[in-house]
């Protein structure tokens, strides 16, 4: 098994913070196991974690997409809406694709990954709005028959609340059932969960550019 290098990175971050700090050897033995699997100098092929420690990086990515999508919704907060269709010169995307593309894959990694379609998803994540911003569409600039800002960020505020609340149960065995590729980090449905806030913070920079773009000041 190979962990995606930058997945490996994200992942060990905060606990490479949190050794410098406290010393490795005070952490808890569940958080030294994780640091050990995650570190910079560990070779790239490495055995699944348990699911103790699975549960324990299920719980440091949660906080993490939190943390980003804060980020995220300060941006947008901070947006025009009549600027969300624009496409500016030499950008692929729009701003209004950015948030409803976060919808769909949020949905993707931490609903249906983990437990499949359910007949209910068809009303959070129809069809038509899957094939508007999935990935691999193409950001259409006229807002004409497509979800006004509000329509977006409400999607996305759905999204992310019945996502929060299926994650905050999910059990250390169920993370490490196997998935078919494509997956990130793990071959497993835990490496869905710890590629959520990797995704995150990718669009959060795609609409900081975009922002910069359409000539405003940046938020931070």
């Amino acid at each position: 098994m190979r962990l995606s290098a930058v997945g490996e990175t994200a992942i060990a971050i905060d606990l490479q913070d949190m050794s410098a700090a406290a010393g490795a050897a005070s952490l808890p033995a569940r958080w030294r196991v994780v640091l050990d699997c995650l570190s910079f100098d560990s070779p790239m092929s490495l055995p699944l974690p348990d699911a103790a420690t699975a549960e324990t990086l299920c719980r440091t990515a949660v906080g993490q997409l939190q943390f980003a999508r804060r980020y995220t919704l300060e941006l947008l907060e901070q947006t025009p809406r009549d600027r969300w269709y624009e496409i500016p010169q030499g950008a692929p995307s729009h701003l209004a694709w950015q948030v409803g593309h976060l919808a769909v894959s949020q949905y993707g990694l931490l609903m249906f990954r983990l437990r499949g379609r359910r007949p209910e998803d068809l009303e959070l994540i129809p069809g038509r709005f899957r094939k508007a911003f999935g990935r691999g569409s193409t950001p259409q600039p006229d807002p004409s028959g497509q979800p006004t800002a509000e329509e977006l960020l409400g999607r996305l505020a759905e999204v992310d609340r019945r996502a929060m609340e299926e994650v905050a149960t999910v059990e250390g065995s169920t993370l490490l059932e196997p998935v078919e590729m494509p997956y990130a980090v793990y071959p497993n449905k835990l490496g869905a969960v710890l590629f959520a806030p990797l995704h995150e913070q990718i669009h959060a920079g795609q609409i900081g550019l975009l922002r910069r773009l359409l000539q405003l000041e940046p938020v931070r």
